[in-house]
């Protein structure tokens, strides 16, 4: 198994060097993972590594999920058949730019508990899923002749707390479990002294300057092996932001230093993949900066597992090392569908029998405490005065449209500079409702506890109003029935068909319509937000269509200029490609 010994890493009692690429089985179709593992052998890595997110397999309470997209088990075991070795890097926190660092969003529900800590309501819960999750990697050991050489111990903590009781339950779990294995921790080099634990290895997270990490790393730890758990090549995008991209060379130049180093180096993001759904997390510093769809993180395969300039430079680097493999040639390929018409439509507030679930409360309540976890919640409610009345925005997460007497009237938006705003109710009697968005919980930092929807009683004209509806709504159903386009108030569904010889994979340009997700034969996508970009099309994995009939349905949320979208062979990731 793999062992340490004067500073450096020995796999069987042979000196090794850990070559590895950052791959989250979640963010890639089950039907493409074995193209990019190809892709990852073929450069010269020698081992995969990826997250486990909590809320992919535990995304109710007690309700456990390892199949499709989730099904690690098979990811690994292909990883495996495919010689290479597996890092493991378990929840309960990822961070990784996903909804809430990969935490179950139920966990808000107890409202006094302290998560990523030694809390035991918090500990009681990790340890009820870990008796689920551990016991499936416990096969693919290496000494019980699987792929997997190490498992971290949570991720980046020091950037977050210094609970050490908290990380030794770790340890704790994995040995009721019988994992067996090498552990470790992984910081950047400023938080390693509270992120580290004494007994277990201390790898870097970083992208430059090599030689001052690691004198950190060697000043707290003298002779500790050389590792960058995440050397970040790239950087992922948030809406109203710009693509963000590393020059091939420049990533290539610090790859050469830890070669020469002789350090073990994983790629973060080798492959980065897709947001999809509502999954995309965000990040909370002086503004709310939610995080686009595409997890391509200008990482060395595309989002949708092209191979790179920067993927060509690290290879070319390699060769100066080691024995690199002929490329792999792949079989995918994107293909211009042309225009699908999008023919039917029918308004959000004519479905909500079909889609929604309905709930009555006293006061307003935030997702987490209707049971709900992404999506939209629409909140309704009696003003009974007439007039001019203000009403502050804070308690509001993320986005919502406000409605009165069923006209639109406002939109509010977390970063909204001005925190309050003035609504005019016509009658003796109103109807507010406001639809809220969740656009994706915190995924770093101090605001990881991140509640959505209303999270209490709004102040409305210098009272509070009384007796809600709220109507749970996170689009695992779509609608079935449609009409002939009509004047119906937004958001809107609208439903269009297209055939798709080859099942090759696409792009989705809905250049006209606003806001809102794309589904494909039922299954969600992602966001699209063609105001804010900078991601201006949808990524549409091939497996996921059929030869005829496909159903596209986009939720529109503010407006629409066209009932026509574009299936393209190239993907638009910012305003100038």
């Amino acid at each position: 198994m793999l062992q340490t010994k004067n500073g450096q890493f020995y796999l069987d009692k042979e000196p090794f060097q850990i070559l590895s690429g950052a791959m989250h089985y979640f963010r890639t179709v089950p039907e493409h993972w074995e193209d990019r593992l190809q892709k990852l052998k073929a450069l010269g890595l020698n081992t995969v590594e990826t997250y486990i997110a909590w809320n992919v397999h535990e995304p109710k309470k007690n309700q456990f999920h390892f199949s499709g997209l989730a099904d690690v088990e098979q990811f690994i075991q292909l990883a495996h058949e495919l010689g290479l070795y597996v890092i493991i890097r378990p929840s309960p926190y990822i961070c990784a730019e996903w909804e809430m660092g990969g935490l179950p969003s139920w966990l808000l529900k107890e409202d006094q508990m302290a998560l990523r800590s030694s809390d035991p309501s918090f500990l009681k819960h990790i340890e009820e899923y870990y008796n689920v999750l551990l016991p499936k990697f416990l096969p693919y050991l290496y000494h019980n002749g699987g792929p997997i050489v190490a498992m971290q111990i949570e991720n980046e903590y020091g950037a977050y707390g210094n609970d050490h009781s908290y990380l030794e339950f770790f340890k704790e779990q994995y040995k009721k479990h019988a994992i067996d294995t090498f552990l470790f921790t992984s910081d950047g080099p400023e938080f390693i002294e509270q992120g580290s634990l004494p007994d277990i290895t201390t790898t870097l997270n970083f992208g430059s300057k090599v030689e001052n990490a690691f004198q950190q790393l060697e000043k707290m730890k003298p002779n500790s092996p050389k590792m960058v758990a995440e050397f970040w090549i790239g950087w992922f995008d948030y809406w109203t932001g710009e693509h963000h991209t590393r020059d091939a060379s420049d990533a290539a130049r610090v790859f050469k230093e830890l070669m020469e180093k002789k350090s073990s180096v994983n790629f973060y993001m080798f492959h980065g993949g897709t947001n999809f759904g509502f999954m995309n997390g965000a990040n909370h510093y002086d503004i709310y900066y939610p995080t686009i769809t595409s997890y391509d993180y200008d990482s060395l395969l595309s989002e949708n597992g092209a191979i790179t300039e920067k993927y060509r430079a690290v290879k070319q680097t390699l060769r100066e090392y080691i024995d690199v493999p002929e490329d792999y040639v792949s079989s995918n390929s994107a293909k211009k569908y042309g225009t699908v018409t999008m023919k039917e439509s029918v308004s959000i507030f004519d479905t909500l029998n079909e889609i929604s679930r309905r709930v009555e409360n006293l006061t307003p309540l935030p997702m987490e405490a209707i049971d709900q976890s992404y999506g939209y919640t629409l909140y309704r409610t009696v003003v009974n005065r007439q007039g001019n009345l203000s009403m502050g925005v804070d308690d509001i997460h993320d986005r919502a449209y406000v409605y009165i007497n069923g006209s639109y009237e406002s939109t509010i938006y977390k970063n909204d500079k001005q925190r309050e705003i003035t609504l005019n109710f016509p009658s003796e009697s109103n109807t507010l409702e406001l639809l809220v968005e969740n656009m994706g919980r915190a995924n770093y930092g101090e605001h990881l506890a991140d509640k959505k929807g209303i999270t209490r009683n709004l102040w409305l004209g210098s009272q509070y109003f009384f007796n809600w509806e709220m109507y749970a709504i996170e689009l695992n159903d779509l609608p079935i029935n449609y009409s002939k386009h009509d004047e119906k108030r937004y958001p809107k569904f609208f439903r269009g068909t297209f055939d798709a010889g080859g099942l090759h994979d696409t792009f989705i340009d809905s250049e006209g319509f606003t806001k809102g997700s794309i589904f494909i034969n039922g299954f969600n996508l992602g966001r699209y937000w063609n105001t804010a970009g900078p991601q201006k099309r949808l990524y549409l994995p091939g497996p996921l269509l059929k030869e005829k009939d496909n159903e596209l349905v986009i939720m529109e949320l503010e407006y629409t200029s066209t009932f026509k979208v574009q299936l393209l062979d190239q993907h638009k990731l910012n305003t100038d490609n």
